[in-house]
């Protein structure tokens, strides 16, 4: 009996040392960690269920419309039924409108480049606007749109179709720079101004300016393009896809008919925050947040921890109910599909000429994209060496021989140096001698051009306004 006692009592005190032990090992009950984030992510989910409706058509106010009524037939053969132009303008145009100077955008930009009396706000190039500025309303005058297929005012896939009352959404056709840049020159004629002083640009709106001395060499006196390309590469390419896969695989998306429902927030979010770290640099987020986190003091979180996860945290939410999704998705692949060369160019206008009318403006007969596709890359694949290649951007440039200032930016990941001097050396190859190419040392990136105030507005004031470039 003491004996079974006793083993017992060893048998206790042994399961107690055990148990002892593993408390010792694994601590209290875990607790799951918080992610402060999601949490965010899922309470915003519930409040675009009630509202609030997107901001994108309340961004901008003050800005006056052109209405082009006649169909316009896009490069790839979508028509619109007319399109709607916004713009701005500032300064005053002259008695012969010879001193008109067109800003074009960059991607999500609208036609508020600069503040006025019907938009106090400051607009995306507040400081290189103005008179003295580096674009002087005392001597220019000068207009901003927002792009076709754009969401501030100009027509765009958020537009209503007048065909059936609804919203265009992914009905909405592809569009081309090309097309942006036809569309705009619809609104000089409209504005009675036949040639430019001058087309002056960043990112996307360097290809637009590119592409507008291209297309119309006799109404472009000067052409300033800065961070920009004669063809969008692949680099830019990858990254903007991933931009649209992030987009897109919101399930809110819904193929781009979202507008009577939840946006496409999450995936708009991780789209942006992809395209903000494209657009500034290494050594600038080094110097402004380095390794920060922005509470030390407490463990680390997979949420944003360091100060720089904060910041793109904070510059994709505030993006998101700002500019239209399917607006995104349209315009940067007209980016992606931006190319020069001469035998492009040459095949969307043959694109856009085969389409035939009828008298209420829609296509006679259907057209398969797709075959005339396939039919052109085969003829299009023979353009295979570098040498080629070149030869073929030179020829897509050989019209364009006015005064040109091509400016790039040494920290530029999106549209680096190497683009910016291709650019140049394609308009000297091809005579233009009066080409100009600065190469900036800044840290900001892409968006010097938008920052970078002394030196960027230097170099375009010193060319829009030396009258010895002209012959």
């Amino acid at each position: 009996m003491l004996r079974t006692l006793a083993t017992a009592g060893r048998q206790l005190a042994t399961r107690s040392r055990v148990h002892a032990l593993r408390h010792m090992a694994t601590g209290p009950p875990k607790s799951a960690m918080s992610f402060p984030c999601i949490d965010r992510l899922e309470t915003r989910q519930r409040d675009l269920l009630a509202g609030p409706e997107p901001t994108y058509d309340k961004v901008v106010t003050g800005y006056s419309t052109y209405m082009h009524h006649a169909p316009f037939v896009c490069d790839h053969m979508g028509i619109l039924n007319g399109f709607n132009i916004a713009y701005e303008s500032w300064g005053t145009l002259n008695v012969d409108k010879s001193n008109a100077i067109l800003v074009h955008t960059g991607l999500s930009g609208s036609s508020h480049a600069h503040s006025h009396e019907r938009n106090a706000n400051p607009g995306w190039w507040e400081k290189f606007i103005g008179p003295g500025r580096a674009l002087d309303t005392d001597k220019f005058f000068v207009v901003c749109t927002n792009v076709l297929g754009g969401c501030y005012g100009s027509t765009g896939p958020s537009s209503i179709d007048p065909q059936t009352g609804e919203r265009f959404a992914t009905t909405f056709p592809l569009l081309t720079v090309n097309d942006i840049v036809r569309a705009q020159f619809h609104l000089l004629d409209h504005l009675g101004i036949q040639k430019l002083h001058a087309s002056v640009g960043a990112s996307m709106g360097g290809m637009q300016s590119l592409c507008a001395a291209a297309l119309h060499p006799e109404r472009v006196g000067r052409l300033v393009s800065i961070s920009a390309c004669a063809r969008s590469h692949p680099y830019s390419i990858a990254l903007r896809f991933a931009q649209r896969q992030a987009l897109m695989s919101d399930p809110n998306f819904n193929r781009g008919f979202y507008y009577d429902s939840v946006q496409p927030h999450v995936g708009m979010k991780l789209a942006r925050a992809v395209a903000t770290v494209t657009y500034r640099s290494g050594p600038e987020w080094e110097l402004r947040f380095g390794r920060r986190r922005r509470a030390p003091e407490l463990p680390p979180a997979l949420c944003p921890d360091f100060l720089i996860e904060t910041y793109l945290d904070h510059q994709s939410e505030r993006f998101c109910l700002q500019y239209d999704a399917n607006s995104l998705l349209y315009v940067s692949k007209a980016m992606d599909m931006f190319d020069i060369s001469r035998s492009v160019t040459e095949r969307l206008a043959r694109q856009r000429e085969s389409v035939v009318l009828d008298g209420s403006g829609s296509a006679a007969a259907p057209v398969c994209l797709n075959e005339r596709e396939q039919l052109d890359a085969g003829e299009a694949s023979s353009v295979e060496t570098d040498e080629e290649i070149l030869d073929d951007l030179v020829s897509g440039v050989r019209n364009v021989l006015q005064p040109a200032l091509v400016l790039g930016v040494q920290s530029d990941i999106l549209f680096p140096v190497k683009q910016q001097r291709e650019i140049a050396d394609i308009l000297r190859k091809a005579g233009n001698e009066r080409v100009t190419y600065y190469e900036l040392d800044a840290m900001y990136g892409h968006d010097t051009f938008l920052i970078d105030v002394v030196n960027v507005g230097a170099a375009i004031k010193g060319h829009l306004e030396n009258e010895h470039l002209i012959k």
